[in-house]
């Protein structure tokens, strides 16, 4: 039972952070935003959407594994943090590359602190969601795919700002 809650939460987040997603692109797109790395965007789909169906699988196969209560709290801590990060960007935080002609980096919250916040909780998230149920095939696969994908979105995120 825990499980199920627990997936339902995790996919209901995800979810409700598209559908902010696509709320700020209608925004950032009349501020006259341009779009960037539209080319490997539909691999982070595919790489979160295949995230959640390896947690589901793997969980299956290994039949009812206890829920990890260190790794829970771990993970409600991160959801803190990402709030912090995703509100301090505002109408600006986005799934997608957006620049808005004229504006530059957001320079508030933890973003004062680390210049990429949101992808070092993305990364901890993709490792930590999986241990909650001790599911480590999905941890180690996901931790290092998405690891691979965040590097070349940095890269682009990175060259966008430095224009």
């Amino acid at each position: 039972m825990y499980f199920i809650i627990f997936i339902l939460f995790v996919i209901t987040q995800r979810l409700s952070e598209l559908y902010i997603a696509k709320g700020n692109e209608k925004w950032l797109r009349s501020q006259g935003a341009v779009e960037y790395g539209k080319e490997h965007y539909p691999f982070i789909v595919a790489l979160h959407t295949l995230f959640i169906i390896s947690i589901i699988v793997e969980y299956i196969l290994n039949g009812n594994t206890p829920i990890d209560f260190l790794f829970l709290i771990l993970f409600a801590l991160l959801l803190l943090f990402k709030f912090w990060a995703l509100s301090s960007l505002g109408k600006y935080w986005n799934t997608k590359i957006f620049r808005v002609p004229g504006a530059g980096p957001v320079k508030k919250g933890p973003y004062k602190l680390f210049k990429h916040p949101n992808y070092f909780i993305v990364i901890c998230e993709i490792a930590i969601i999986p241990m909650v149920f001790h599911l480590y095939y999905t941890a180690i696969i996901f931790t290092v795919l998405n690891t691979i994908m965040l590097t070349v979105r940095i890269k682009v995120e990175n060259k966008v700002w430095a224009k």
